[in-house]
């Protein structure tokens, strides 16, 4: 169990304020549209990990919604740039995956990064249901993930947002999947999918402290020709959850689109889901005692 992990503040902000950011930094995170540059040490080869975020981006998250010397917990790691992000910011940071590959890269990421003294970061190779008994409770002050996209990439690919001429490449006809795993929520449908998120994030909360943040990255998906609204449904499933809707942010994507194919002309109007997706902020509910049993009051329903 990870009980060594420091999640105390290391800086001197006073009690209320909810990040080390000045007024300028804060008033540059306050709009409603980000957008972020790749970097050198990013992951983009889909081969080592089929969707990944920028550095940028959780970095972002990390020093807008913590204070350095605190704890950042991902139950979805994949790469593990939001470990490396978090050493980046002066956080720790525990993350969790199902595939060995996965835990292995985020680990070998860490170690091409210098310490950040006070700090431990680490990747476990966990179902994200487990992760909760691996901690001290209410200790995290951030869950910042990109879960799996539903069955979103459990089907051979097609590259529709590609011109033409592009489509056939090293990726066509592949699926990039995480794993065929029955626990991996990338093999399940949209309601099922809803349903795990719920259930995974109710257990979650046990690692968050009162007041504690949680930011979900995931786009809408299109399947046999139907929108599906996928931020809809986490959005519905952490409110369940015990979780409180506090902010959607668009990650606006294309300024890191190349080359973009026509799909839909003339007679389908498809926005282009590769040109934007959406972080989802929460924050934790306060526990309400039940009726003396030590259980939690389910939350209201909205």
């Amino acid at each position: 169990m990870s009980h060594d992990l420091p999640h105390a503040r290391t800086c001197d902000c006073p009690p209320s304020h909810i990040n080390c950011l000045t007024a300028a930094e804060w008033l540059q995170r306050q709009t409603g549209v980000w957008r972020f540059a790749y970097e050198k040490r990013d992951v983009r080869k889909k081969a080592v990990h089929p969707a990944t975020y920028p550095l940028a981006l959780a970095r972002q998250c990390i020093e807008l919604l913590t204070h350095r010397g605190e704890l950042v917990v991902d139950p979805f790691v994949g790469s593990g740039t939001t470990l490396v992000a978090a050493r980046d910011s002066g956080r720790s940071a525990l993350g969790a995956d199902l595939k060995p590959e996965y835990v292995a890269l985020a680990e070998a990421r860490l170690a091409e990064e210098p310490h950040a003294e006070g700090t431990v970061q680490r990747a476990s190779r966990l179902d994200a249901r487990d992760l909760p008994e691996e901690m001290e409770p209410s200790t995290a002050a951030l869950i910042l993930t990109s879960p799996p996209y539903a069955n979103c990439l459990n089907r051979e690919r097609r590259n529709k947002s590609r011109r033409s001429e592009d489509r056939v490449n090293d990726q066509y006809g592949q699926v990039e999947q995480y794993s065929q795993d029955p626990a991996d929520l990338g093999t399940l449908g949209y309601e099922d999918y809803c349903l795990a998120m719920e259930d995974i994030f109710r257990d979650l909360r046990r690692c968050l402290r009162p007041g504690g943040h949680c930011v979900v990255n995931v786009p809408d998906i299109w399947w046999n020709d139907e929108r599906i609204p996928l931020h809809v449904g986490v959005i519905e499933a952490l409110t369940e959850a015990g979780y409180e809707f506090r902010n959607t942010i668009i990650w606006d994507k294309t300024n890191i689109v190349n080359r973009m194919g026509i799909f839909g002309w003339p007679s389908n109007y498809i926005t282009a889901g590769v040109t934007f997706e959406y972080l989802l902020h929460f924050r934790l509910r306060e526990r309400r005692d039940s009726g003396g049993d030590g259980s939690e009051a389910s939350p209201p329903k909205t």
